[in-house]
């Protein structure tokens, strides 16, 4: 009886392509879906999940995204300094004034695989305030998101 073997996508047949997402007005949960997705390549017919076989994602407007509820006031992002004592907290509006970029990094970091793999996946995520970025030799397609 004939058996059809899995497939798997070989290291050096992976087309990379690279996408861009304008922020602008868009809910921080959809955005990083979107780009999880990218970042991970399960939009291919070729996804394979132990490579590394994604695409490169550029997000602008990062300072112009949204949250819905009350998510402004009731969300915290912690970090530690690594000195005894030293948990340290902002709320998302805060987060927002300081540093914009980390909101949407830190939930992209939380959809990808929680491993050596998603740690190579998350670094083909850039995350820019602004219009302007330096990726415009690559030439990134536009990536409409509702």
């Amino acid at each position: 009886m004939y058996t059809q073997k899995s497939f798997s996508e070989k290291k050096e047949n992976i087309d990379k392509k690279w996408w861009i997402i304008d922020a602008t007005d868009l809910v921080v949960g959809r955005v990083a879906t979107e780009a999880a997705t990218l970042l991970r390549g399960k939009h291919k017919p070729t996804f394979t999940p132990n490579q590394e076989c994604g695409d490169f994602v550029v997000i602008t407007n990062c300072e112009k995204i949204k949250f819905t509820g009350k998510k402004w006031t009731d969300k915290n992002y912690y970090w530690h300094t690594n000195h005894i004592g030293g948990i340290k907290k902002r709320t998302a509006r805060e987060q927002m004034e300081k540093h914009p970029e980390l909101i949407i990094m830190n939930a992209v970091k939380g959809m990808l695989p929680k491993n050596t793999l998603g740690r190579k996946q998350l670094t083909k995520l850039k995350v820019f305030v602004g219009d302007e970025h330096t990726h415009e030799a690559q030439k990134p397609e536009a990536r409409t998101l509702r």
